[in-house]
């Protein structure tokens, strides 16, 4: 059921690869609720995605872009406010890469150029979309912006990686630029600490099917799917959140709350005996 909360309203929704995506989805709901949209994502991703196919249905455009390269991502602010006829009111930023992962580097034996890589495309890139839209005055006053992020930048997760460092700089980024443009142009920003979700490059993680089973026997109202991450996305873009600004917002189905649940306290005892398990 739609609510028309984003009826007439702009966005722009970057790191949609298919119907996988959080950002797919995102961009999906922002429509039905009444949204226009431009869709960007690099270039390698739209010809290897599903770009088309969303576009089409949500009758925009896309734009490609390297979020890393701030003439990219200037064009893509430009373009998005040629095709509205103006600013944009809000802007999703879901972006992340670490080839540190990807070749299953140890975290005690990472590539710093990988590092460095890291930091670039899922967290830097975060700081230049935001200081290139203030310097062209691209967002309407009392807009919203919101990037993803996961639990790791707090509590360290076997496998996440250099990404942990990349979503802790994500959210420092958000609460120091959410000071300053909040304090101008009341302009809000938020990261969501999602539930572990089977995107495209999360299923490719070695161990990611487990690490799903298990905060989904932790959380008490269990993994929070990608459409209903949307559906809390759509929120944080509306007017119903105009106060909310600086903010971490874990929507995990209360995992990052818990410490040991009742199933996870009878799994541990159970563990204990067993007598191969040493």
């Amino acid at each position: 059921m739609a609510y028309n909360l984003l009826k007439g309203k702009k966005g722009i929704i970057f790191g949609a690869l298919n119907d996988k995506s959080i950002a797919w989805k995102i961009a999906e709901k922002a429509y039905e609720e009444g949204a226009e949209i431009i869709i960007s994502n690099t270039p390698l991703a739209i010809r290897m995605g599903e770009a088309d196919a969303l576009a089409a249905k949500c009758n925009t455009i896309i734009v490609p872009a390297d979020a890393s390269n701030v003439n990219d991502i200037e064009n893509v602010f430009n373009v998005a406010m040629q095709h509205f006829g103006g600013k944009i009111d809000f802007l999703l930023h879901s972006i992340g890469m670490s080839m540190n992962v990807r070749k299953s580097r140890p975290y005690d034996d990472i590539d710093y150029d990988y590092l460095n890589k890291t930091l670039d495309v899922s967290a830097i890139s975060f700081h230049k979309m935001l200081q290139t839209a203030r310097k062209l005055d691209a967002i309407n006053d009392w807009g919203s912006v919101v990037a993803l992020s996961y639990v790791a930048a707090q509590r360290v997760f076997y496998r996440y990686n250099d990404m942990a460092e990349a979503k802790a700089l994500l959210e420092s980024i958000a609460r120091s630029f959410g000071y300053i443009y909040g304090r101008d142009k009341k302009i809000r920003i938020n990261t969501v600490s999602q539930s572990p979700t089977l995107t495209t490059a999360g299923s490719g993680v070695k161990g990611f099917d487990n690490l799903v089973d298990f905060t989904e026997r932790m959380s008490p109202l269990g993994n929070a799917s990608a459409d209903e991450c949307a559906d809390f996305c759509i929120t944080l873009f509306s007017d119903l959140t105009k106060k909310v600004t600086m903010q971490n917002l874990f929507h995990d189905g209360g995992f990052s709350s818990m410490g040991m649940s009742q199933n996870a306290m009878l799994q541990y005892n159970k563990s204990l005996d067993c007598h191969s398990c040493d």
